[in-house]
């Protein structure tokens, strides 16, 4: 009886291990299109989750680690797609502008998904895509994006320019 406790306690362990490894070496976020103003003060980077469970955005930086000057997310749809804009008005709205921390990414919304939708003509307005909008008093070079999924800490870095 011993031994069928300790082969199932040694059997949920590496099951687990396995997971982590599995999902520590294959990110769920991944990132899109990528848009700006003229002047790469602005941008919004296309973002979706390819894994299973929600993802939580937790914090963004640009230029390594400098704090931009506003961070909105987009909840959009393919079909409408995603505004850029520096400044966060009535307009904009229109695209679905939140607060980053009210925001979960839902599953199965990469990106390329999407595109893949559009281009068959099964996308819906039900759909959901996202998209982070970064406003900065400086050019905007690299964006990184702190996250989490099943309680893992994540950084993705996108190089803009």
């Amino acid at each position: 009886m011993r031994k069928i406790i300790v082969f199932s306690i040694i059997n949920i362990v590496v099951i687990l291990v396995g997971m982590f490894s599995f999902i520590k070496f294959n990110p769920p976020l991944v990132s899109g299109a990528v848009g700006a103003t003229n002047d790469y003060h602005a941008v919004v980077l296309a973002i979706g989750n390819k894994g299973f469970s929600e993802v939580k955005v937790d914090d963004v930086l640009v230029n390594g680690n400098e704090e931009p000057s506003h961070i909105k997310m987009q909840v959009s749809n393919p079909l409408k797609g995603y505004i850029i804009t520096d400044t966060f008005d009535e307009e904009a709205k229109a695209y679905g502008i939140q607060n980053i921390e009210n925001v979960t990414i839902q599953p199965d919304t990469a990106p390329s998904a999407q595109l893949e939708k559009v281009n068959n003509g099964t996308a819906t307005t039900d759909d959901k895509s996202y998209g982070i909008s970064v406003v900065h008093n400086k050019v905007i070079e690299k964006v990184n994006i702190k996250y989490t999924y099943l309680g893992i800490s994540f950084d993705k870095t996108v190089t803009i320019k």
